[in-house]
């Protein structure tokens, strides 16, 4: 992995740069930071480039860290396939993984210290009155009628807390800023809640857990972080990122930055609604090849290196970065247009009898594994008196510029011999079942003398051709925005609606020998046909299943 692998010269570089040569920073310290409470998705891919990225650049170091404040939602399960995600990018955190729970002992003494300095309190209003006195954007917020208890009134109530003497929801520690304040985030936030539910890691230990807000800014201080990269929806709360950071005996003052979200067409990155596609069963699992999911986007066969390009090419910037799905798979298809070995498969088989075929003339022909690959090694194509081609090869009536199979006519077989169709067998209701052709025996390597082939076909022998499943895919929605699509009333319309019902179709399909013999996630070009990929879990010597990866070319803005 090189610098060049990673996004050009963007703001956040400006910045760490001026702040190395001024000797601000010796160097540099990043994190991601992920909870726990769902699988990682292509908008944490850009963000765990961008962190473990410039920690490679400068020669610093990334942390992970798990921020882990809310158990209702996290789980071991996400925490190993986010560090499995990270570690399959390419990238290695500093030392340990870190937790925000991790600091819970820590943070509560901050938390005791603020009260001490009267920067908080114990509040008894529910959500619903907390919502009321908040006020509005252009209405100031009324202070709580517990604002303006003792030091030792709320030393005694937050510790009493802890100590589980309270419901669940009955108190709230929150901070003493400013009701009056412009920004929602500084009206006296809520810091602690009490809630006994299971953690992860601590158990039972604590039936009180703090807020993201607040042990986000004073874990990135723990562990001495120097630039607190986040997406620009947090640009409101840097405020309050700042006031606790110098509110408290922090250990170091870590400044945050942001970036613009990436927002991927015909897809979604909400956790909450890729959790409930999910839960309702419209995708097999978070790893389903249709999800933006990084274990999703694995299993369909998208690459570590073709994601790091992918992310390149988004760049940086605080602008708007709305990212059509063509982008991704352009940088999927160019790596794999270089580290994929080819072979011949028919999806929609269409069984062809050489009519005259003999034996004793027929000659095979070496083929490579990839042109420009010779250590990819080559195999030999030989022809039978049964062949595959793919159905839609053939038509009775071509369309215009049709340089493919038809009825008396002629195409060459891919590393074989020039064909020609002499009789289209039929069913009764009229469907071909069936082709019967010749081959010309002078056309092996070379082109016919008296006239001109234009096109060329895959094929397969049928008596070595292999049965597999073949998993395609097309986009999982039918809107590039199903999430923001509004109704005659105005209202968001539920994004369920756009789900593409032919978003996935499972076939048989035929392919050469070698795929018996391949392990899971092993990438190939199906000639003329695509990338793809066998199954990561699926896939056996006895039980083939390749996942569509990517088209050889962007077809979509065809459709």
């Amino acid at each position: 992995m090189n610098h060049e692998e990673f996004a050009d010269n963007h703001f956040i570089r400006t910045i760490i740069e001026d702040d190395l040569k001024n000797g601000k920073y010796q160097s540099i310290i990043t994190r991601f930071p992920p909870e726990p409470n769902g699988y990682l998705h292509i908008g944490h891919a850009k963000s765990i480039c961008l962190n473990f990225g410039l920690a490679h650049i400068y020669n610093g170091q990334c942390n992970l860290r798990f921020d882990d404040t809310n158990p209702e939602k996290e789980s071991d399960e996400y925490v190993r396939s986010i560090m499995e995600d990270v570690q399959w990018l390419g990238f290695k955190w500093a030392g340990e993984p870190h937790y925000a729970s991790d600091y819970f002992e820590q943070l509560y003494q901050y938390a005791e210290h603020l009260i001490e300095q009267g920067l908080a309190y114990v509040d008894e209003l529910n959500a619903d009155e907390m919502r009321e006195y908040r006020g509005t954007l252009t209405e100031a917020g009324k202070e709580s009628p517990y604002r303006n208890r003792t030091v030792t009134e709320n030393l005694d109530l937050f510790r009493r807390m802890r100590a589980g003497e309270f419901e669940d929801g009955s108190k709230t520690l929150r901070l003493k800023i400013d009701m009056a304040s412009g920004n929602l985030n500084m009206r006296d936030p809520v810091i602690y809640r009490i809630r006994r539910v299971h953690h992860h890691r601590t158990g039972d230990q604590w039936c009180i857990y703090p807020m993201y807000d607040y042990t986000h800014c004073l874990s990135d201080a723990i562990e001495h972080i120097t630039h607190s990269i986040c997406t620009l929806e947090f640009e409101a709360h840097r405020p309050l990122y700042d006031w606790v950071i110098e509110h408290v005996d922090s250990p170091s003052t870590p400044h945050q930055y942001e970036f613009s979200r990436l927002e991927l067409l015909y897809s979604i990155t909400s956790k909450r609604k890729l959790n409930q596609l999910v839960q309702q069963q419209y995708v097999s699992g978070w790893d389903d090849p249709r999800m933006p999911t990084i274990s999703g986007m694995r299993r369909r066969g998208y690459t570590p290196a073709g994601l790091r390009l992918f992310a390149k090419r988004v760049g940086v910037s605080k602008s708007e970065n709305v990212v059509d799905m063509d982008v991704l798979e352009g940088a999927i298809r160019e790596d794999l247009e270089h580290t994929a070995p080819r072979m011949m498969a028919v999806l929609r088989p269409l069984k062809v009898e050489i009519t005259n075929f003999d034996e004793s003339k027929i000659q095979g022909k070496t083929a490579a594994y990839h042109p420009e690959k010779p250590e990819f090694g080559e195999r030999e194509l030989k022809l039978a008196p049964t062949i595959y081609i793919e159905a839609d090869d053939f038509a009775i009536d071509p369309p215009k510029g049709w340089k493919r199979l038809v009825a008396g006519g002629e195409v060459r077989l891919r590393h074989s011999y020039v064909m020609k169709c002499e009789e289209v067998v039929q069913d009764s209701n009229g469907n071909i079942t069936a082709l019967k052709c010749s081959i010309d025996y002078d056309t092996l390597g070379k082109n016919p003398e008296d006239r001109k082939v234009k096109g060329v076909i895959h094929w397969l022998p049928e008596n070595t051709a292999v049965k597999a499943q073949v998993r395609l895919y097309d986009r999982l929605f039918t809107e590039p925005r199903p999430d923001a699509v509004r109704g005659e009333d105005g209202e968001y319309r539920d994004f369920i609606e756009f789900l593409n019902p032919e978003s996935q179709t499972v076939i048989t399909a035929f392919v050469e020998p070698i795929a018996q013999t391949l392990q899971p996630e092993s990438h190939w070009q199906f000639e003329r046909l695509g990338y793809f990929v066998t199954d990561r879990f699926d896939h056996k010597e006895n039980a083939i299943v390749f996942n569509h990866t990517v088209t050889l070319r962007d077809t979509w803005k065809k459709k």
